[in-house]
């Protein structure tokens, strides 16, 4: 019986909860402190608990992300330096409300301050006249190099998107199974939507900003250093603000980021879920219920997005505050310094050169909000930051799991040409990872080329585990299978599988038309092959009468097409591509008595010459295979052709009997007999 749903705003205490002895926990040095997954939250999934990781330190993912940036890092240069021009150029306009306040509104006035090399104008109005045309050219031109580096990193972000999304879904198509169907479909479209597309927005907020703001911070600091280096002192006291908000604020969200993105996960999985079984849903009547747990735990996202959004307005309000407070108090020092130095220079106490202007003093201001800009933009998107971090930690997470099967140093590729498909079955035991259990033990069997194999038995036997193990899902966990002699390990799992043809008894086709799914395995296949593929299929016929033909849209899995239909497409599929080896798991236990017999007949033309391996519980269909395998409890218990399978009357007898004979008569209880009250006895 599944355990009790428990309501958002308990599974937020909990969640909570468990955020206050994970801190505890990284104050006290635990090395057990981690990042919770979904499980975490509370989400009822113990799937998910191995996706908790240990939070990467800043420096390991901005080594990471390096690595990803990998042919981009020549275009990077160019954005860089194009940005540091921009900032730097956007910087001298605002040395012109000195000569302003100096030069033309003072009386008498100053001289400009100007380089030497620069033309300096006569009088008030031609120095106003020069001041203005050249912060206006300047702002255009720092404008052209913004506008370039802006352009070419929005461009590498779009790619670095795509590269490091093609990166995750290739590495995730080729996990272990038992892992892909953790992840689930849900889960892994958010991880390729969310996580990997946020790894290129670090590209603004981890380099582009932060370079912008580096180079805007130098410059500054070299240009206040020639106006007062007293002023810039009391500046630069504002700059362990930074580290303390960082220490602060910034350290804790990035975990509540990565809290939020699992719980993501979890509710597009179980929407995807939902909606995949939808006829499961509405013949149990459990649409209610499926929508209650999505809003559950949506609102349970909500309480997290809150939570995490009062950390990131705590930023905001502390440099909201921290800028204006500054500038007050260096414009009240600065004005005191301008009134003293004026009395100074009035008694000849100091010289003009020594005296600090009006101009000076707005010139500073002016590049002391230059200074601070950069810094309270950089605290700002800290939390988005943060938030992108958060992606490429978990995409990180999913690229560092094995792959499967990965190929040995000098394994071979088959050629299919060459290859005869004979299997080898040496001594093969099998066990599922995480159980004690053994699925297959002591299996050893020679199929030679071309040679049809039944499987039979109970359920829960090893037929499709042997099967699973011939198409290489799984390796052996004893023993080996080998091909014509190599085993199994010694080759590349891709090129093994490009000899191989699977029809099982869950269909699955994609989202396309009935033409892109029969030519799947062949993808050059012609269209005449296509229809030929479909003939033999028995699948030509009720194709020809949809409107589209071969174009019909077919839905997500073929919904639009009936159990039967979809079954004879999956054959078609398996035809068209021509396998070495053919596995038939229940191939014909979708269709009616008349379509089953008629593809039979297909299925024997397609079998021929190949070496095929069926999984049958209708004994009738396979009783002219070459050898038929009787196995019970991971074990083969019988093998031979039908009919000497027969004259032995042993297990294969027994269920052949079971099937043939009719079902016995079903065992009718006695109703109870309701009592009938009179009113006689109700007196």
């Amino acid at each position: 019986m599944p355990p009790p749903l428990r309501s958002s705003r308990r599974r937020y205490r909990d969640y909570r909860q468990k955020l206050n002895d994970r801190r505890k926990k990284r104050v006290e040095g635990s090395a057990d402190a981690q990042v919770p997954g979904a499980s975490a939250v509370g989400t009822g999934d113990p799937g998910h608990k191995k996706d908790r990781k240990r939070t990467r330190s800043f420096t390991k993912l901005l080594k990471e992300f390096w690595g990803l940036l990998r042919g981009h890092r020549k275009t990077l240069a160019v954005i860089l330096a194009a940005l540091g021009i921009s900032t730097l150029l956007g910087l001298l306009p605002l040395y012109g409300t000195k000569v302003v306040f100096d030069s033309v509104l003072r009386n008498p006035p100053l001289p400009t301050g100007l380089p030497a090399w620069v033309p300096t104008p006569q009088g008030p109005i031609a120095t106003l006249t020069f001041v203005a045309i050249a912060m206006v050219i300047l702002a255009i031109t720092s404008e052209g190099f913004s506008l370039i580096s802006r352009w070419q990193a929005t461009r590498m972000t779009k790619r670095v998107q795509v590269s490091v999304r093609k990166k995750v879904f290739d590495h995730a198509v080729r996990l272990p199974l038992h892992r892909v169907y953790e992840l689930k479909s849900g889960g892994v479209a958010s991880i390729l939507r969310e996580d990997a597309g946020g790894v290129g927005d670090l590209i603004f907020s981890l380099l582009y900003n932060p370079w912008r703001a580096i180079i805007q911070l130098i410059g500054s600091l070299v240009i206040l250093a020639f106006v007062d280096w007293r002023l810039l002192l009391g500046s630069l006291a504002l700059l362990p603000t930074v580290w303390l908000t960082h220490r602060t604020w910034i350290g804790r969200i990035r975990p509540l980021f990565r809290d939020i993105r699992s719980t993501r996960q979890t509710i597009d999985s179980h929407a995807t879920e939902a909606f995949g079984g939808m006829r499961v849903v509405r013949s149990f009547s459990r649409q209610q219920s499926e929508a209650a747990q999505f809003t559950r735990n949506g609102h349970l996202m909500a309480r997290q997005e809150v939570f995490a959004w009062w950390w990131m307005r705590g930023i905001d309000m502390a440099w909201s505050v921290i800028i204006p407070v500054a500038s007050a108090l260096l414009l009240y020092f600065g004005g005191m310094r301008v009134l003293a130095d004026n009395q100074k220079l009035s008694a000849g106490l100091i010289t003009q050169a020594q005296a600090l202007t009006v101009g000076d003093l707005v010139m500073f201001l002016a590049y002391l909000t230059a200074l601070l800009g950069p810094i309270a933009a950089l605290a700002a998107t800290a939390t988005s930051l943060q938030n992108s971090l958060s992606g490429l930690d978990r995409v990180l997470d999913l690229l560092a799991e094995p792959l499967e099967m990965p190929s040995k140093p000098g394994a071979k590729v088959v050629d299919r040409d060459r290859a005869t498909g004979r299997i080898t079955f040496e001594n093969v035991a099998f066990s599922y990872k995480g159980s004690e259990t053994p699925v297959l033990q002591g299996i050893n069997l020679d199929v030679r080329p071309g040679e049809m194999v039944a499987l039979v038995g109970p359920s829960g036997a090893g037929k499709t585990t042997l099967c699973n193990l011939v198409a290489r899902f799984y390796d052996p966990t004893g023993g080996s299978v080998k091909l014509d002699g190599v085993a199994l390990t010694d080759i590349t799992a891709e090129s093994y599988r490009r000899l191989l043809g699977i029809v099982e008894q869950d269909t699955f086709l994609f989202d396309g038309t009935i033409a892109d799914n029969i030519a799947y395995g062949r993808r050059n296949a012609t269209q005449t092959e296509i229809e030929h593929a479909a003939k033999l299929a028995n699948a030509h016929e009720f194709i020809s009468k949809l409107a589209d033909g071969y174009g019909s849209l077919i839905g997500e899995r073929g919904v639009k097409l009936s159990g039967g239909q979809r079954q004879r497409l999956t054959i078609a599929r398996a035809i068209l591509a021509d396998p070495r080896i053919l596995i038939l798991d229940e191939a014909t236990s979708n269709l009616d008595t008349e379509s089953e017999r008629l593809i039979q007949g297909s299925l024997q033309s397609l079998m021929a010459g190949r070496t095929s391996f069926v999984i049958a519980h209708r004994l009738s269909t396979i009783a002219h295979a070459d050898r038929i395998l009787v196995l019970e409890n991971g074990r083969i218990v019988e093998q031979g052709r039908h009919d000497e399978l027969m004259q032995a009357s042993g297990r294969y007898r027994a269920m052949v009997d079971l099937q043939t004979s009719p079902p016995p008569a079903p065992v009718v209880e006695p109703k109870p007999v309701k009592k009938e009250w009179s009113h006689a006895k109700m007196e």
